[in-house]
């Protein structure tokens, strides 16, 4: 007879209320003024931009609405109000971004404000999830968990999130500055944001003191940098000194006339390291001498409460449906608590409908300890401090709702940005793209392979990187071809890119007809299958031929591009329309793109 496990239904409850209600109002008067003609269009779109509302593809009249998840952390009773805004206002149906954020699609630019309304009952906002602010502050959804970590640094990402939400110095940047915290360099892409902070414990005197390790300069686009180390160790004190120090100097410094170079890496880079990592240390002894800003730095580090499992029988549980040993490789990792399990729920691309939000919400209060769960980094929601007992009984209700995919942490879990389905810069279907290989991938078992367990694959449908397709092991952007008077959709192809320990770019090889991207991607694997040697997993051999140290005949990504070159030609117009025709579409392609709003 096997003892069963349950938590309360009613899950925890949310310390931070981060929503104002008197913004909800605001916005709908703005809306209103807007339409009257009393709102200048750019103006409105500032304002509109700083609340969270982002444009929709080639319209004015819906919005992309942008929630921000702090840290990650989000609450089985938020889960459920999104759900319910989803289906009263949007498509019935949610996208969970690389950042954290969750976003509502194609809203009435009217219904915005009610969106606002229902999101401050659960003490959520989307205030500066979009314009030239401080984004929503990340942190690793293995913070606290990780065996790797120091210390939970998730009390740290809370409270600079509490701290620059609102704040005046927060308002009007040169553009979109971002934070990640993590655990430990393998889990938080800490060198490719503005701030990077990785929690680091050094003994003084005999004393354990708390600090960070803070990489600076770092970020994704059209042009990417990998960040710098600041210094060897940031005493836990000097973290908000630190962080508001680099916020005034690219405050005060960065380029406010070109749009294209006005992220704080060109700054860094402009300037050199070696002046801009003085100029941040000068910065911040002048604001510790003279500013208490501590005073408003609120760290609340009581740990989160772990309930205890609750008996409620004991019987022979039924039969686990099948595939429950596949998803329990490929989505379960085990915490550095003993007896807890973090569970990664696979999502396509990162949708999740509605009712899966619902269904994912009981089971969140049910089976997690912590009564709460994490957006992860990749598009996938993290449900942690599950213990032993309760991973069969999960996975079933998974099953039920249509989220047991197995893969998750695995190269069969690709990223995947919202590309033409509602972004006005994308090129390509990216979103519909990643859903595909994913499909493909899962299809062909690839993730039951532990030797692609590591390895990502990470598209975007343009080349801003917002599907982060230059730190991914396979990576593509969108762009467009032309053959005749006919044009396609077709995606540059890069090689060797990660964000762990040993973070680096990837390594561009050919651009690949959007038809033929994953009959390239199989043809790749084939070619790791033949050549890789002395037990390699394909992120490893890959690593190896960008660095030219392979061993194979294939020693380098020209080598890879000879192999598949037989895939770029195009066919003639008649004999294979839907070469012609990207994901999602059945209709003649084409590189119409609207106004950018990654800055206002």
């Amino acid at each position: 007879m096997a003892t069963r496990y349950e938590q309360k239904i009613s899950g925890a409850k949310p310390k931070i209320n981060w929503a104002r209600s008197e913004e909800v109002d605001n916005f709908a008067r703005t809306v209103r003024l807007f339409r009257e003609g009393k709102y200048s269009a750019e103006d409105f779109r500032r304002f509109r931009l700083q609340h969270g509302a982002y444009g929709t593809r080639m319209t004015g009249d819906y919005a992309m609405v942008r929630i921000k998840i702090p840290a990650g952390k989000i609450f089985s009773s938020q889960l459920e109000k999104i759900a319910q805004l989803s289906e009263q206002f949007s498509i019935g149906s949610a996208h969970v971004s690389t950042r954290e954020n969750v976003q509502l699609h194609w809203v009435v630019l009217e219904d915005v404000s009610e969106i606002f309304r229902g999101l401050a009952q659960v003490g959520l906002t989307s205030r500066e999830a979009c314009g030239n602010t401080v984004r929503n502050v990340m942190c690793s959804p293995l913070s606290g968990v990780c065996a790797a970590e120091a210390f939970d640094a998730t009390p740290y990402a809370l409270a600079t999130a509490k701290f620059l939400l609102r704040n005046p110095l927060n308002q009007n940047l040169p553009r979109k500055f971002k934070f990640n915290f993590t655990c430990c360099e393998e889990h938080g892409m800490v060198r490719m944001v503005d701030v990077g902070v990785i929690p680091q414990v050094r003994t003084v005197d005999g004393q354990e003191q708390r600090g960070f390790k803070i990489f600076l300069g770092g970020g994704l686009g059209n042009k990417s940098f990998v960040g710098h180390e600041l210094e060897d160790f940031t005493p836990q004190e000097d973290l908000i000194y630190t962080s508001l120090a680099v916020l005034r100097i690219f405050d005060r410094m960065g380029n406010r006339t070109n749009l294209a170079r006005n992220r704080m890496r060109y700054l860094v880079h402009e300037m050199g390291w070696d002046a801009f990592q003085t100029l941040v240390l000068k910065e911040r002894a002048i604001m510790r001498a003279t500013q208490s800003i501590t005073v408003g730095f609120d760290v609340d580090d009581e740990p989160d409460e772990i309930r205890p499992g609750l008996r409620i029988s004991e019987e022979t549980p039924g039969a686990v449906p099948d595939g429950y040993a596949r998803w329990k490789k490929t989505c379960v990792s085990d915490q550095k608590q003993d007896g807890f399990h973090t569970v990664f729920v696979a999502l396509e691309a990162g949708d999740i409908t509605a009712n899966q939000m619902r269904a994912l919400a009981a089971i969140c209060a049910k089976h997690s300890a912590e009564g709460h769960a994490r957006v992860g980094f990749t598009q996938n929601i993290v449900l942690r401090y599950v213990r032993t007992d309760s991973l069969e009984a999960l996975y079933s209700e998974l099953v039920q709702s249509g989220l047991a995919r197995p893969g998750s942490l695995t190269i069969a879990a690709p990223i995947g940005c919202s590309g033409t389905t509602s972004c006005n810069l994308a090129l390509t279907n990216s979103h519909r793209l990643a859903k595909e290989i994913q499909r493909k991938l899962t299809e062909l078992r690839i993730d039951e392979d532990d030797s692609f367990a590591d390895s990502t694959i990470k598209i975007s449908g343009c080349p801003n990187s917002c599907g982060q397709h230059e730190i991914a092991t396979v990576g593509f952007y969108g762009g467009g071809a032309r053959a005749g008077k006919s044009m396609y959709p077709v995606y540059q192809m890069s090689f060797g890119g990660r964000a762990d320990g040993q973070t680096m770019l990837g390594a561009l090889c050919m651009r690949v007809p959007a038809k033929r991207v994953i009959p390239a991607l199989l043809e790749t694997i084939e070619i790791y299958r033949r050549e890789a040697q002395d037990g390699d997993s394909f992120k490893a051999w890959i690593h190896k031929i960008v660095s030219g140290a392979a061993a194979g005949p294939t020693k380098s990504v020209n080598d890879i591009k000879t192999a598949l070159a037989h895939l770029v030609e195009p066919p003639e117009p008649t004999s294979d329309p839907e070469f012609f025709q990207d994901y999602g579409s059945d209709g003649g392609y084409h590189t119409k793109t609207g106004k950018g709003e990654c800055a206002a």
